[in-house]
């Protein structure tokens, strides 16, 4: 983080844990905000890896699960790098800012993403490096929050994974029960735009920003279940993470395989869970009827307004739909199943098995 902008969200009343900023004084209510109104957060408690070169397309297209063409200066994507038993090694959203392709993922896993795509470099042409600093980043969501960053940049991404660059900066539209946006830019002009969002909404902590990802069932790879989960076990197929009509990439085989011959065994669900104990990302999840064996783990779990937990797991259909899932044991917490915000259709089609 620029000790610039520190200083500046601290001067905004910013508390920060661990590196992020936890809140602006009362969490409870920030939690509250972010689900129902115009709310904007700091994310510099994500990273960015940079991929430069004359082969930077054609590099990645070789390394990611999804389309690289697909993404140029007016579209981006959600997407994800595989081992090569195909199970998902990160996941991120894939945008271009410049002459430079970007990958928005969890900080911690910047340095393990970049060791791992150096080692597939050889020859090509692409320089890969850590960004995190290069720019100010911004999240926005809520009901009007389009017409606030209208005020700003004239005009905004309409749909979800369009962007638009306008005064140096590179707006994102992201899913969401509400329009969302993730804004990149210079210090300056992110100064001004934070100032001018602070007029009609409230500024939110990292926690209250991860909810909306929870709650919009978008999966997030952790270190904790890196190299955990094939895509189509985290519904990466259902929000346009995962192409099946690309070539070859790490993993690709066993992917496509599991789509195409495969019974889908386990997917995501949304859930909210009552625990006294905060989920965490792997955290396992049980049967009353199968005490002994795991049926499912936890993928991302954030506070929710009411004291619950909203809670993405991915979790054996079987067990899902036909009968109880608890958290932690047996006989623990058990999850409140909620409708995740897309449809299910692909689901049956093919996937993966565990």
């Amino acid at each position: 983080m620029k000790a610039q902008w520190r200083a500046f969200l601290e001067n905004a009343g910013a508390e920060f844990r661990d590196g992020e900023v936890a809140s602006y004084g009362n969490p409870e209510q920030e939690l509250s905000i972010a689900l129902t109104g115009n709310v904007f957060a700091d994310l510099s408690h994500l990273g960015l890896i940079a991929v430069h070169g004359a082969d930077a397309q054609e590099f990645l297209q070789g390394q990611l699960a999804n389309d690289v063409g697909r993404v140029d200066e007016a579209h981006s994507q959600i997407n994800a790098y595989c081992s090569p038993k195909g199970r998902m090694l990160a996941t991120f959203r894939l945008f271009r800012h410049g002459d430079a392709f970007y990958l928005r993922l969890p900080a911690a896993l910047v340095e393990p993403v970049l060791k791992r795509l150096r080692m597939f470099v050889l020859r090509s042409q692409v320089t890969l490096e850590d960004a995190s600093g290069a720019y100010v980043a911004l999240g926005a969501s809520g009901p009007t929050v389009d017409q606030e960053l209208a005020e700003s940049f004239g005009e905004v991404p309409q749909a979800t994974d369009a962007v638009r660059t306008a005064s140096g900066c590179t707006m994102l539209r992201l899913p969401g029960v509400h329009p969302r946006f993730e804004i990149y830019g210079p210090l300056d002009t992110m100064t001004k735009l934070w100032e001018s969002l602070n007029v009609r909404a409230a500024p939110v902590g990292a926690t209250s920003w991860a909810l909306l990802d929870v709650m919009a069932g978008i999966p997030t790879v952790y270190p904790e279940t890196s190299d955990a989960f094939v895509p189509q076990m985290a519904n990466l197929q259902l929000v346009g993470g995962v192409s099946f009509a690309k070539g070859c990439y790490p993993g690709q085989e066993v992917v496509a395989r599991m789509e195409y011959l495969g019974k889908l065994k386990r997917r995501m669900y949304l859930a909210l869970v009552r625990s006294e104990t905060a989920p965490r990302p792997g955290d396992e999840l049980f049967a009353p009827d199968s005490p002994g064996q795991s049926v499912g783990r936890v993928v991302d779990a954030q506070p929710h307004p009411d004291g619950a937990y909203a809670t993405l797991g991915v979790i054996q259909i079987a067990n899902a739909e036909g009968g109880e899932v608890r958290y932690g044991a047996a006989d623990g917490p058990p999850l409140d199943f909620r409708p995740l915000p897309y449809t299910l259709e692909s689901v049956g089609a093919g996937g993966a098995q565990s």
